[in-house]
């Protein structure tokens, strides 16, 4: 085997052959290391993520307004993401009260995407309801809660609620 020289290889004073062996045995580990703990270390930095959020207080959704539709009632929520975590499914279990506390009806809404620290409007239709028909909210669960790094948990622990108008919205 023909012998190569890496004088900038090595660092300085190891000229002898049993160091630079050494040494090259070091790098290989560590390089091999490297590259089997990657998945380990993407994996930690998304429960650092997910803890972040926690840290943070998650998401928070704010029933701003509520405005006669031609389909029946508009109702604008400003959801607000504080974390470092994009949320690429942020899916609610909604529960629409009347006023006299009967249920009126249940529905899906998801308010993905979620972009990093950032407040963001968005609006959903209640067909057929009329806004003077609507008591109060309830977020019923989570139904799904998934950032870029993969599925977040206690995202309905963590989130905060609050209404501007006189409809409550509650957890």
């Amino acid at each position: 085997m023909p012998k190569v020289d890496y004088p900038a290889m090595y660092p300085l004073g190891v000229e002898n052959p049993m160091m630079q062996r050494a040494f090259q045995t070091l790098t290989s580990v560590v390089v091999g290391a490297a590259v089997l703990l990657g998945p380990v270390a993407t994996r930690q930095n998304a429960i650092a993520q997910d803890a972040k959020a926690k840290a943070d207080g998650g998401i928070s959704l704010e029933l701003n307004k509520l405005e006669a539709s031609d389909k029946g009632c508009r109702a604008y929520v400003v959801v607000s993401n504080p974390t470092d975590a994009t949320y690429d499914a942020y899916k609610l279990d909604l529960v629409m009260f009347q006023p006299d506390g009967i249920i009126g009806r249940r529905f899906a809404v998801d308010l993905a995407p979620l972009r990093p620290s950032k407040r963001t409007v968005k609006l959903f239709e209640l067909d057929g309801t009329q806004c003077d028909g609507i008591g109060s909210f309830l977020v019923n669960d989570v139904m799904e809660c998934r950032a870029s790094s993969g599925p977040v948990s206690d995202c309905l622990a963590n989130m905060k609620v609050n209404s501007l108008t006189k409809i409550e919205i509650s957890k």
